[in-house]
């Protein structure tokens, strides 16, 4: 019985996440991932059930994990923390990957790219972005049982905070080689969706 290791689970990932890159989700093929990692495809399935298994497996290496920093930051002790400086904390930190991570955004087209075609863009949010949503919904309805907040549906809030906080680099998924952003540009743009979300934008 082969033993399978961390490593070479790692080594699939990554060269799962090239070749999604290069031919896209629905052309690339467990045979082909197979031939550049110079095994079998019974191997590939001994640690990934499914093509559609792997493809989550890239989304969170590639994208979303980078995101656990942010996510972990909600269950901070509160309030021991104020409102603002978490919400910040949690939009610099998710900013961070979706404008200077230059493979966070290859995955980002990628899943676009296909998401009329297949379950790719559903399969991709559920095992990301559908998560960092779920857990800041629960972080404002935290906020919202301690007076913080205005009462309202959090996740429905959570998802208009998502919405302010990349409001002003959308247009980078669009652009053939954006240029990383300065940390003092990716604060002021978190700053400037914090204060439209927590004050609409009026001091």
């Amino acid at each position: 019985m082969k033993v399978r290791t961390e490593a070479r689970r790692e080594a699939i990932v990554e060269a799962a996440a090239t070749l999604f890159k290069e031919t896209g989700y629905e052309r690339a093929s467990m045979n082909e991932l197979a031939r550049r990692l110079g095994g079998s495809k019974a191997t590939l399935y001994s640690y990934f059930p499914s093509k559609e298994a792997l493809l989550v497996a890239v989304v969170k290496a590639c994208t979303t994990g980078h995101l656990s920093e942010a996510v972990n930051g909600l269950a901070a002790p509160f309030p021991s923390l104020d409102l603002e400086d978490v919400l910040t904390r949690f939009g610099e930190r998710m900013l961070l990957v979706l404008t200077n991570d230059g493979e966070a955004l290859a995955v980002y087209r990628m899943v676009i790219a296909e998401a009329g075609h297949s379950d790719i863009g559903m399969l991709f949010h559920d095992s990301g972005p559908g998560e960092a949503i779920q857990a800041l919904a629960g972080f404002m309805a935290i906020a919202m049982e301690k007076g913080q907040m205005a009462q309202a549906d959090a996740l429905l809030r959570a998802q208009q905070f998502l919405a302010l906080v990349t409001a002003e680099t959308n247009m980078r998924l669009y652009q053939q080689n954006p240029a990383p952003l300065e940390i003092a540009e990716i604060r002021q743009l978190v700053l400037n969706a914090v204060d439209m979300f927590l004050r609409g934008g009026v001091r």
